[in-house]
This record gives C-alpha cells, structure tokens and sequence, in this order.
C-alpha cells in the first residue's frame, strides 16, 4: 500500500492574514483551540469544534453589519 503524502503546511503568521481569517484565529484562541490549530491545522479539530467557531465567526459578522 501506498503511503499517505503529508501536506507541507507554511507557518502561520497572523499579522498577515485577512481580517477574516485573523477572526478565525481569535475565536480559536478563545475556546482555546489556537495551539491545536497552530501545531496540527484546522484537520485537527473535531465537526463540533469547527461547527462552534464557524457559528461565532457568523454571529460576529452579523453583529457587526448591523453596527453598521
């Protein structure tokens, strides 16, 4: 059998993502995820955990449009 190819991930550096991604990263490093994500990628994290930041990622855009 084949062996699976590991993908060469770059290093992170937040200060040069988008302000969405950087959003992301935030809410990551609240739930305490952000070392996980950082060391292994976003792979690394389970459906609910991915689930929970994509719905705070969603609630804090909808906030801020309706700051607007």
């Amino acid at each position: 059998m084949e062996e699976k190819k590991k993908k060469k991930r770059k290093p992170i550096i937040l200060e040069e993502i988008k302000p969405e991604e950087k959003m992301k990263y935030e809410i990551a490093q609240e739930l305490g995820l952000l070392d996980r994500v950082l060391k292994d990628g976003w792979g690394a994290l389970s459906a609910k955990e991915t689930g929970r930041i994509g719905g705070l990622v969603t609630r804090r855009k909808r906030e801020r449009n309706e700051g607007v």
